[in-house]
């Protein structure tokens, strides 16, 4: 069942985005060649309890960490480690959030805390490391151009086939495939809510008719080679199996009454 959300819901997780978009921002900055992608993970943690928010990443199906770090021929879901990054790597920075924390239903008080309870807010970006070729700079601006051609897709009564469709026509257009086994989704009560929200066009998945109050999370994967993916070897990574470039970008997106509002709005920087 689709989820819509209320005005005051739609506002807390506006607040939850904008600190969402301001941690992967100083995350993005600090990085360069030599820097450990737990490091980074570190940071980003540090810096979502500094503004009064939660990681949603972390415990989520068992995952360690708040920060997915995934290099190069990664595409998503890969563990933060003592890995240093080299130059002309590119890097998937992929962050969730819960806010506010209270009253969140992780703990085992039988009513809660009494606070508001907490939404969550995905989002993702894809940065270069230090000087990169001319492929990576491609499908790094390739998988934003596709993000920002399905946002322009969002609005009421739009199907939401529309949107998908709108990614994969980007990515070919550009000479990239799109990853068709992971997929976005609602957000919102939980990490992962309906619809289901594919970067292709296709009927198997359950098309919907958009409504105002809906909250997605649109998130194109592209690859530089074949769309098929494998698991890493820790089973909490994905990666193209030809080991091909991957790129990922994701907001998350208020439906709106004209059209959409982007809630992890990206800086202009990055």
């Amino acid at each position: 069942m689709i989820k819509i959300k209320t005005k005051d819901e739609i506002e807390l997780m506006r607040q939850g985005g904008k600190i969402l978009a301001e941690v992967l921002a100083e995350v993005a900055k600090k990085v360069k060649p030599g820097a450990t992608t737990q490091s980074l993970n570190e940071l980003a943690e540090t810096l979502i309890y500094m503004n009064g928010a939660r990681p949603g990443f972390k415990g989520f199906d068992n995952y360690p960490a708040a920060l997915c770090t995934s290099v190069n021929e990664e595409i998503v879901h890969a563990l933060p480690s003592g890995r240093k990054l080299k130059d002309g790597d590119i890097l998937g920075l992929d962050l969730g959030i819960l806010y506010p924390p209270e009253n969140c239903g992780s703990c085992a008080l039988a009513h809660g805390c009494g606070g508001q309870r907490g939404l969550f807010t995905d989002a993702a970006i894809t940065v270069a490391v230090g000087k990169v070729s001319t492929e990576a700079k491609k499908i790094i601006e390739a998988a934003k151009g596709a993000l920002a051609a399905a946002v322009e897709k969002v609005k009421p009564g739009r199907k939401l086939s529309e949107v998908s469709a709108a990614i994969e026509d980007f990515a070919q257009k550009q000479g990239f495939a799109v990853i068709r086994e992971l997929i976005g989704h609602g957000v919102g009560y939980v990490l992962h809510e309906e619809p289901e929200i594919p970067n292709f066009a296709g009927s198997q998945f359950k098309d919907v008719v958009l409504k105002e109050g809906m909250t997605l999370a649109i998130e194109p994967m592209l690859s530089a080679g074949s769309a098929k993916i494998k698991k890493s070897k820790d089973k909490y990574g994905y990666l193209t199996e030809d080991d091909s470039l991957a790129a990922h970008f994701e907001h998350t997106v208020v439906v709106t009454k004209d059209g959409c509002e982007v809630l992890t709005p990206t800086p202009k920087n990055l």
